[in-house]
């Protein structure tokens, strides 16, 4: 079942964790896929190797999302190269954590520039070549840290939510072209950053967790996918947490 079969898909942040498994999963289910990296150079050259060699059209692109103008020709090389462009998962992101008396104005800074205004470069792009087109989604990677706060992240949790207010009003502006935007929550997920720490630090998270354990790559894709595709055209300016159970 190719459920995204012709579309075109741009994962920015795409060489690891759950940027990478949503570019495999969009690629397996027939997208077109275009993704970026910038400081992980091997992995994202790594990935595209991977992709292409299933017979997927995939190419990547080395290209920072919080430079405006970079934004920009990003999404006119992905149409110069693909022709057009349907989907959107702005998922690269970054932490700075640290408690607010010791937070410095850099570190404030750099967290809004990469997780907040990437977003509105991308989107803002990309959003008239759907326009033009009209049709498009855009799905915004958020947090469960942005729907209730955390000690130390401050500026994570303020760049998190400021994403979901984002999603909530581009989907207003642009559900009368067929262009929908939601955002997705994740919570404790494994990636390579949980793969480092200790066993009882990852089990004392567990313990915090409803259903017992951390989540998947796999279970924010799914639901990526859901949002990216036809089973979920009636759905826009939603957040769905992916925590198994957290949020509250």
């Amino acid at each position: 079942m190719n459920l995204l079969s012709g579309k075109t898909a741009l994962i920015t942040g795409a060489s690891k964790g759950i940027g990478k498994k949503i570019a495999e999963l969009f690629a397996a289910q027939g997208a077109n896929v275009a993704f970026t990296y910038l400081s992980s150079v091997e992995k994202g050259e790594a990935l595209a190797k991977e992709l292409s060699a299933t017979g997927a059209n995939v190419k990547g692109y080395r290209s920072d999302a919080s430079d405006f103008n970079a934004a920009e020709q990003l999404i006119n090389d992905i149409v110069t190269d693909f022709g057009t462009i349907d989907i959107v998962v702005n998922n690269a992101g970054i932490t700075k954590d640290g408690l607010l008396m010791r937070m410095t104005e850099a570190q404030w800074d750099e967290v809004m520039t990469v997780n907040l205004k990437s977003i509105f470069n991308v989107t803002k792009a990309a959003s008239k070549v759907m326009m033009r087109q009209r049709s498009g989604v855009f799905i915004n990677m958020t947090s469960i840290v942005g729907l209730q706060g955390n000690p130390g992240q401050a500026n994570y949790a303020a760049s998190k939510a400021g994403i979901i207010g984002f999603t909530k009003s581009i989907a207003q502006e642009l559900g009368s072209r067929n262009i929908r935007c939601n955002a997705i929550a994740p919570g404790f997920i494994k990636t390579e950053m949980t793969d480092a720490l200790a066993p009882e630090i990852v089990a004392g998270w567990s313990k915090t967790i409803p259903l017992q354990r951390m989540g998947e790559t796999s279970d924010v894709a799914n639901v990526a996918l859901f949002l990216a595709s036809d089973m979920g055209s009636y759905i826009s300016g939603q957040t769905i947490a992916v925590c198994g159970g957290m949020s509250r």
